[in-house]
């Protein structure tokens, strides 16, 4: 055969291959948004932010990958078929575990309410007491990831909203798997900081730009952004590093523990180094039960009861309950090979 030709044959075999042939960088970051290492006020010094994201405070975060968007139901299906997982919604009640997290006079209840189950968002029909979140949270035996609103629901049109009803483990099980890892709190909220339209005390125009609660909550939802419920991922705009639902839809686990008043104990003078939180939690509301930092708000943010579609917005979410609004989303380290 001719040197020429040899030459030709060998250069389009070559080209062929490489369509097909991704780094492993590539196919570890695919789906993956990098943000830089930055140094950034996190939390917030305005009157109007809840105690416990103030003051803010200067932190340094390396930079880092992060999932473009919310992990969703498909994703997650996938994740059980392949390891026959089972999430905490799903598991049968241990009582004596429990028990340690309620105060020590708590008494026991029917075997008949110790069954699988989570806590499922249901609208009142009418204007309730706002300041009793147990007229519109309950605990729905046989919800969970498979069945958002109970046994009688299912992710019919829904593989492609983010996954709810997860417990902190539940999440860090599916990250693990994937080689990721879950999002400190900075991280989280330096990934958020460019988003857009993510202040309920501006005016940013009549676009809606994410899936929170419009009208008056939790009892009457105008629907302007067309879900009452969980949404698509992708569909509102992403923020300026491309990243998408990072306000709204639902909230968001991190691995920092729950403290309120973690901030207030900081050296404000210092910038802190990839700073993973407090020690351990504390809320006073509930000062038995194990919390993670949760961010971003959810569907369920409404101005006039919980504007917590903010960057710098935090509350806790214990860390062995899932929620109907409560997600997540995971972030792997710089890749250097």
């Amino acid at each position: 055969m001719r040197l020429d030709v040899i030459v030709v044959f060998l250069t389009l075999l070559f080209s062929f291959s490489c369509k097909d042939v991704k780094s492993d960088k590539e196919v570890l970051v695919a789906g993956m948004v990098w943000v830089p290492s930055d140094t950034y006020s996190m939390g917030s010094d305005d009157q109007r932010a809840y105690s416990p994201e103030t003051p803010s405070h200067k932190v340094t975060t390396k930079g880092f990958w992060i999932d473009e968007t919310e992990v969703t139901n498909l994703q997650y299906k996938e994740f059980v078929e392949a390891t026959d997982y089972i999430t905490v919604a799903e598991r049968e009640l241990d009582w004596e575990e429990l028990k340690q997290q309620l105060p020590q006079d708590m008494v026991k209840p029917p075997d008949s309410l110790l069954v699988p189950g989570s806590i499922v968002f249901i609208q009142p029909k009418e204007q309730v007491n706002p300041t009793n979140p147990s007229l519109w949270f309950k605990w729905v035996a046989g919800a969970n990831w498979r069945h958002p609103e109970g046994p009688e629901s299912n992710l019919e049109n829904r593989w492609d909203h983010p996954v709810v009803h997860i417990a902190y483990e539940d999440a860090e099980a599916y990250a693990d798997w994937k080689g990721k890892r879950l999002p400190t709190e900075a991280e989280w909220e330096l990934a958020a900081q460019s988003n857009i339209g993510t202040d309920p005390w501006s005016n940013v125009g009549e676009k809606v730009l994410a899936n929170t609660f419009q009208g008056i909550f939790p009892y009457k939802n105008s629907n302007e952004d067309g879900f009452s419920k969980t949404s698509p991922i992708k569909s509102f705009p992403p923020n300026e590093l491309g990243i998408y639902d990072m306000i709204g839809n639902v909230w968001e686990w991190t691995t920092d523990w729950y403290n309120t008043s973690y901030y207030k104990e900081l050296d404000a003078s210092r910038t802190m180094m990839n700073p993973v939180g407090a020690s351990s939690f504390y809320d006073p509301d509930e000062p038995y039960t194990p919390k993670k930092v949760i961010k971003g708000g959810s569907f369920l943010c409404a101005s006039n009861y919980c504007s917590n579609y903010r960057t710098s917005a935090r509350i806790g979410s214990a860390i062995d309950t899932g929620l109907s609004h409560v997600g997540f989303r995971c972030v792997k380290s710089e890749i250097t090979n």
